[in-house]
């Protein structure tokens, strides 16, 4: 049985970095161990103070375990050492290639990223051996949307609600498809009042509208995520009893699962990055509470997912910069994520869609940020680029593909907060009617901190994922700063602003954005390592700018 460190040990001379005032540690950038800047300055007054971090956020002792200690090695200087076979050669991997891909040792029993659970993770004593996968139907390729009236035909349906909003409406985009539909014999409406990124509010009013024009058979996501779980959230209130809230994930909702069948859903992401068309979530704003929130459900995930790159065509720069750091972050989240292996192992009625890191979901995320480092940038500067919206497009579904079976963790986490406490932000691209902060935006805001703080969980999954996404980038000292590094210069050459201080807040804002994110419980369960408090407060505070 493989095992990780103990973490009741004391802080040691092998600590990861030295501390700075106020227990934060020094700021580190590219260039060695000793390219420090100072500990950060003190921006706001009367704040909870942060308490020295523990011991998961400290550059770990990188020396190779042996075979009695476990399996865990460094890039480049052996790995698993016990396998189905008993010993493996030095720098092998058992049942794995050694190029250094995270790959999957297979000792004693399921597949284990790096050949055993996280360094900082607890070992179960009873490990799980199964993981699950699921995904919608699927078609793709540039007219693809022009087949959804023969699709929804197959399944018998005569009602139809199109479910968009506005912006995408004036696109002509939904009619079109309602038109087509009425081609096969379906009665079509549009029901247009999706609000871009939904509240609680904007989903009970889509319930009620359907409720009131209904029956539906089936239903015909066309947008962005909004637009696609705002429809999932309507195809479960008109098939189940109840509220809304008694679907949100707890501690924030009652956290019940449907009992009836949901109708077919047809999934048609105009934009590139929610994976929305492939997930079982949909996420909304609490008003109320000023938070994200989800409901997830493997019978939310849609019938069939169609993905026509031309629908992409006409996201403004800043909705394809902010959607494609959503894209990003779903792939480094969920190949970085605690493995399937490191949970407990679940009785069949227990299992839920994020079940870990495997190796299906790592396949998925290892092409996603493949073609992110191909086509990210050319998409966000020449929109009219066809082959980059259409890698940008399958980026999206192969990163929906893999998160939406082994979850996501901090960077979401904390983004939800993020966008739900917002202030007077008003990105481009999106409507300038109220303020916000983008889902992708605030994802992305955190994420090289919140990397740097799972580096040593799994060093050479973070380094190969840093090399996927920018092969070019030269290599710092400090394997723990290629992966912030590559994200920080895609950040800036895309205009994302520059730390959540440029959304609007400061060091006063931590400890509500701190309260929000640890909510977040079936997110944070995800992360590779126990997540506390402090430790998301040193996320943050670290967070505020980033350049």
């Amino acid at each position: 049985m493989h095992s990780g460190p103990d973490q009741n040990q004391p802080r040691g001379a092998g600590a990861r970095r030295a501390l700075g005032r106020r227990g934060l540690p020094a700021r580190r950038r590219p260039g060695g161990p000793g390219a420090r800047r100072g500990p950060l300055p003190v921006r706001g007054r009367g704040r909870r103070p942060v308490r020295r971090l523990n011991s998961d956020y400290r550059r770990r002792d990188r020396r190779r375990r042996t075979a009695e200690e476990g399996c865990w090695g460094v890039r480049g200087r052996g790995d698993c050492r016990i396998g189905l076979l008993g010993a493996c050669a030095d720098g092998a991997r058992p049942g794995a290639s050694v190029a250094a891909r995270g790959s999957w040792c297979h000792a004693g029993g399921g597949g284990v990223p790096n050949g055993g659970a996280p360094v900082n993770a607890s070992i179960p004593a009873s490990p799980e051996t199964v993981f699950t996968y699921g995904s919608p139907a699927l078609k793709f390729g540039p007219g693809a949307s022009a087949e959804i009236g023969f699709d929804l035909a197959q399944y018998g349906v005569r009602r139809v609600l199109v479910v968009t909003d506005a912006g995408v409406a004036a696109t002509g985009s939904p009619q079109r498809i309602a038109d087509q539909l009425g081609g096969y014999g379906m009665h079509a409406e549009v029901f247009d009042g999706v609000h871009v990124e939904p509240t609680d509010l904007s989903m009970r009013a889509a319930v009620e509208h359907a409720r009131a024009t209904g029956p539906w058979d089936a239903f015909v996501a066309v947008g962005g995520g909004s637009s696609i779980d705002t429809a999932k959230a309507v195809n479960l209130l008109i098939t189940n009893a109840g509220d809304l809230l008694d679907y949100v994930n707890a501690p924030l909702g009652g956290g019940r699962a449907p009992s009836e069948p949901l109708r077919p859903l047809v999934a048609v992401p105009t934009t590139t990055g929610t994976g929305a068309e492939s997930t079982t979530t949909c996420v909304l704003d609490l008003l109320a509470l000023k938070v994200k929130t989800g409901i997830s459900h493997p019978r939310l995930r849609p019938t069939l997912a169609v993905v026509d790159p031309e629908l992409t065509m006409t996201q403004p720069a800043g909705v394809t910069a902010s959607s494609g750091m959503d894209i990003l972050c779903h792939a480094l989240e969920s190949y970085t994520a605690k493995p399937y292996t490191a949970y407990d192992h679940k009785l069949a009625e227990q299992r839920v869609p994020y079940c870990g890191a495997n190796p299906i979901s790592d396949m998925w995320s290892e092409r996603a940020l493949q073609l992110l480092a191909r086509s990210f940038r050319t998409a966000v500067r020449d929109g009219d680029d066809v082959a980059a919206r259409t890698d940008m497009a399958l980026a999206a579904m192969f990163a929906g593909l893999g998160f939406g079976n082994a979850g996501v963790h901090i960077p979401h986490a904390v983004a939800y907060p993020i966008a739900g406490r917002v202030k007077d932000f008003r990105p481009a691209g999106y409507p300038a009617d109220e303020a916000m902060v983008p889902h992708g935006m605030a994802v992305s805001l955190t994420a090289p901190e919140a990397f740097r703080f799972t580096f040593d969980t799994q060093p050479e999954r973070h380094v190969r994922v840093a090399e996927l996404l920018a092969p070019q980038l030269d290599r710092p000292n400090d394997a723990a700063e290629l992966l912030p590094a590559a994200l920080l210069e895609l950040m800036r050459d895309i205009g994302i602003p520059g730390g959540v201080g440029a959304v609007g807040y400061d060091e006063s804002d931590v400890p509500d954005l701190v309260d929000g994110a640890m909510k977040q419980q079936r997110l944070l369960a995800t992360a590779p390592l126990p997540v506390t408090e402090d430790d998301l407060a040193a996320i943050i505070t670290r967070s505020i700018e980033l350049w």
